[in-house]
């Protein structure tokens, strides 16, 4: 089962049925007016939408910041509508359609891209001190303009036990050290010859949607291939199908039949490892206060390998934008430059999040210098990569994940690689989205 906090990614079928909404209605805009209000003064009115209406911790600190924001000057009014997070996507759309768009609203990273491209987002401006202290998978930007700012990432990592690694002899990597290929599959061949354990590895492969693109793409990158062709965004011919992209391929369908890991995980990969039955679990920074509740000091959280061309891992994830055509678009960049004050950013963590400043994390508890999250932090800084930049990224996901679940499952490497490809390519092209 994909833990519950990846819903933060957007569903790759969501994501999907957006693009289509997108091109159907064309450029967005906003119907917003000022409103006066007691006392004389013209105070205009900035609607704020957010997708964590069933987040209460969440939705609890913007409420507080929207609140002290309209306690702190009384030019603007800031008035926060939530949604669950399941239907946020399509309301959204249904407001670009109907001129109807907020000032303010959330966007998941990998889709700012394709929002802006479609007329949803205009550019933030005077945020460029602010957002150099941010990590930069953040902090979306399209086209050389930065269209939106998160509070957090998430990381991926390696989720092991300390005393089987040291039983079997296998050096524990570190963020300066990562597995090389040949130690992973040296490690994987040891911890199995034990006969311990179900499967020495499991990868989550049991998950749908966004997490298969978001989990499995950064492998895919390690080994030198990509998604597409990030030079102009035009075609992923070579470097999704390439000597490299194949090379994973065959890897990755090569765990399942070296009996390595399950082609689909269990319902509960996380409950899996933690009960007994894998010795290495693929997973997030999500599930690291549970793990480390289940086992203690035992528990340690490891970069993955580096294939080749460097360890990597998904980055990006709920994002603030503004609204295009929103009326007082002045005031709207005033209310983001103080929510993304490090106090606020501090203040939204939960559960695995990343904290996206330096100063926030010495905040919050555990993600200091040194501290038992800190790790996560380090993983961010040092081996996320954005999902692609392109319009194209959620028809690009969801051809991404049915290749790769093909794969798993034992389909032709080169074959579903190409067809990948062709499909994207006629997609990107179709859309113009590289222009």
């Amino acid at each position: 089962m994909v833990p519950s906090t990846l819903k933060r990614l957007t569903a790759a079928s969501l994501a999907a049925a957006l693009a289509l909404t997108l091109s159907a209605c064309g450029k967005g805009g906003s119907t917003e007016s000022s409103d006066n209000t007691a006392g004389g003064g013209s105070t205009a009115t900035l609607k704020l939408w957010t997708r964590a209406a069933a987040d209460e911790r969440q939705l609890g600190v913007i409420k507080q910041v929207v609140s002290d924001y309209n306690a702190s000057q009384d030019k603007y009014q800031v008035e926060l509508q939530s949604f669950p997070q399941d239907s946020y996507n399509q309301s959204v759309a249904a407001a670009a359609a109907s001129n109807s768009l907020p000032c303010i609203l959330e966007v998941d990273g990998p889709n700012v891209p394709n929002w802006a491209w479609g007329g949803y987002l205009t550019p933030l401006e005077g945020l460029d001190e602010t957002l150099s202290k941010f990590l930069p998978s953040t902090v979306g930007i399209y086209n050389g303009k930065t269209y939106g700012a998160g509070y957090y990432d998430e990381a991926l990592a390696m989720y092991a036990r300390k005393s089987a690694l040291e039983q079997n002899n296998i050096r524990i990597p570190t963020i300066d050290q990562p597995w090389t290929a040949g130690e992973f599959t040296a490690a994987l061949a040891t911890l199995k010859a034990t006969g311990q354990w179900t499967n020495p590895l499991d990868m989550n492969t049991g998950g749908t949607g966004e997490w298969l693109p978001y989990a499995y793409s950064p492998l895919l990158q390690s080994f030198g291939g990509d998604l597409i062709d990030r030079t102009e965004y035009k075609n992923a011919d070579g470097v999704l199908n390439g000597a490299d992209a194949l090379a994973w391929a065959t890897w990755f369908r090569g765990l399942v039949d070296q009996g390595y890991m399950p082609a689909k995980s269990g319902a509960d990969a996380e409950a899996d490892f933690l009960n007994g039955k894998s010795a290495l679990l693929y997973n997030g920074s999500w599930g690291a206060d549970k793990a480390r509740t289940a086992l203690g000091d035992d528990i340690v959280f490891l970069p993955p390998p580096d294939f080749g061309a460097g360890t990597k891992i998904g980055g990006g994830s709920w994002e603030w934008a503004l609204g295009k055509g929103c009326p007082s678009p002045e005031g709207a960049q005033d209310y983001l430059k103080f929510a993304l004050q490090d106090k606020y950013v501090a203040a939204i963590q939960a559960n695995g999040t990343v904290p996206a400043t330096d100063a926030a994390a010495a905040m919050v508890k555990g993600y200091e210098a040194g501290g038992v999250n800190d790790v996560f932090r380090q993983l961010s800084k040092n081996f996320a990569m954005v999902r692609p930049v392109t319009p194209g990224y959620p028809f690009i996901a969801t051809t991404f994940a049915k290749a790769a679940q093909d794969i798993a499952n034992g389909a032709d490497p080169q074959q579903t690689l190409d067809q990948a490809v062709s499909e994207i390519d006629a997609n990107q092209q179709s859309n113009n989205y590289f222009q």
